[in-house]
């Protein structure tokens, strides 16, 4: 980091930007500013990029902080793994599959799969929705009702937006049982609300993009590596090889205009000056950092909500998981994934524990993923581990008698924006107030929840405001999805 107070941007010549915000949001308007040939900073106040999807070293392996997923129908997303050069490091199920334990069933456990097949929507499910056998034959119909109204929805109606999931649900015959086995199974997930906390307008444009646009679009892909090295260093090989300068452990503390009508944006032993700057950090710190007359309200920023996302990681002395992931019915336990390969555990077969013989143990490593963990984000972990391995005992009998080698939690209490009704009116566009600056995030009005796709298609729109305001011509990535 230089500390002479120069501005590289303004001697080297040429329109420059400064990002503020290191996520994948910030990442993406970086990218993209790039691109069209602007000279760009990115600022990060962490020591590293990826934002809320990252990992770190706990001893021998590297641990998401949280598991995370993408549907096919995240073409932002896709575009970002591929921007990266990663899209063969994360890929997609051929087709949707997700199997589904209950494990409460008066006759005992009972496994049933939401799957697809290649016939057109709504066909396309028929055939699972048919053979679930977590719902009654009555119930199996009326979720096929309410899936052809909620295709007649326009998720981008206001009206929607206030009122929630819920309500909509029971207004179209969907019984206490088929809102728990099937809309929150996935709701919950990809909302990180359940349906009475949950904007009709974002559920709706969940369910109807992801189940009922095409056959393919709610097929799942994951990282099959730490998610540091997608969003983090392949990321920054990507910025590197455009130029950008990126200063990570660096925090913007005041943005203000110039005399000339350009940006100044303060950080530890250094003023930058640009064109154009790009907040692409949370809500409360947008709040901050704003200035003044750039939004009408701008405490309507610390209206919108935060919700938490609690994550349990077991490792295993052997294998007690076949399948790469699933999801249960009747348990606390929402999802759960194996993620021995890409924390680099060596498999321990399902004979029993086992030992490499160069000091490293094998074993099975699995991260539960709870979301809407409001009531368990701070609850103490000896309380979880009390909680959580007998349940997985419960799910999978492999793990009664398996060896615990590793127990441990991560918390990110403010995982993402609370998708409440009327948060749609709340969420600000990329344009401010003020000429040259611009807001990111996924909390922003991009019509999405708050998922990596979200996050990805607000750098695009900030981005491409910044050229539309520079007079610069540009396409969006996403012409056609746009």
């Amino acid at each position: 980091m230089t500390t002479d107070g120069i501005t590289p941007h303004r001697a080297a010549g040429g329109e420059s930007a400064v990002v503020i915000g290191g996520g994948l949001a910030g990442i993406t308007a970086a990218l993209q500013l790039a691109d069209a040939g602007l000279r760009v900073t990115l600022l990060e106040g962490r020591p590293r990029l990826g934002g809320l999807a990252f990992s770190f070293r706990r001893g021998e392996l590297t641990v998401d902080n949280g598991q995370h997923v993408y549907l096919r129908c995240c073409t932002a997303y896709r575009w970002f793994l591929d921007r990266v050069e990663g899209a063969r490091l994360a890929p997609l199920q051929d087709r949707l599959d997700v199997p589904v334990l209950d494990v409460a069933h008066p006759r005992g456990p009972r496994l049933g799969r939401l799957r697809r097949t290649s016939l057109p929507v709504p066909l396309h499910l028929a055939r699972s929705l048919a053979t679930y056998p977590h719902l009654s034959l009555a119930e199996r119909a009326s979720v096929g009702r309410a899936a052809l109204a909620l295709k007649g929805l326009d998720p981008a109606d206001p009206a929607l937006d206030g009122i929630d999931f819920a309500t909509w649900l029971g207004r179209h015959g969907q019984s206490p049982r088929a809102v728990e086995a099937l809309w929150d199974l996935v709701g919950v997930a990809t909302l990180n609300a359940t349906a009475p906390h949950a904007s009709m307008g974002l559920a709706a444009m969940v369910f109807k993009t992801g189940l009922l646009s095409e056959p393919g679009a709610a097929d799942i892909g994951w990282a099959h590596v730490p998610l540091g090295e997608l969003h983090d260093t392949l990321a920054r090989k990507a910025l590197d090889s455009l130029g950008v300068r990126t200063e990570l452990r660096t925090k913007a503390e005041r943005i203000t205009r110039t005399e000339d009508g350009r940006w100044s944006v303060e950080v530890p032993g250094e003023t930058l000056e640009a064109d154009a700057v790009v907040l692409a950090v949370p809500q409360r710190e947008t709040h901050e950092l704003i200035p003044e007359g750039a939004l009408d309200d701008p405490d309507r920023l610390l209206d919108i909500g935060t919700a938490p996302i609690l994550n349990v990681h077991v490792v295993y002395d052997r294998k007690v998981l076949k399948q790469p992931f699933f999801t249960a019915l009747g348990s606390p336990v929402q999802w759960v994934f194996d993620r021995t390969d890409s924390s680099g555990l060596l498999r321990g077969g399902p004979e029993g524990p086992s030992d490499t013989g160069g000091g490293r143990r094998a074993g099975q490593y699995l991260a539960v993923s709870q979301s809407a963990a409001q009531d368990e984000i701070d609850t103490p972990v000896a309380e979880l581990r009390e909680r959580y391995l007998p349940e997985l005992e419960r799910l999978l009998p492999a793990a009664r008698g398996a060896g615990i080698r590793d127990f441990f939690v991560t918390r990110e209490r403010t995982a993402t924006f609370a998708p409440t009704p009327g948060v749609g009116r709340l969420r600000p566009a990329a344009r401010t107030h003020a000429p040259g600056l611009y807001l990111a995030g996924a909390w922003t009005a991009t019509g999405w929840p708050a998922t990596m796709e979200g996050a990805v298609r607000s750098g695009f729109s900030a981005a491409g405001a910044v050229l539309s305001a520079l007079g610069r011509r540009h396409e969006h990535p996403l012409q056609e999805a746009a």
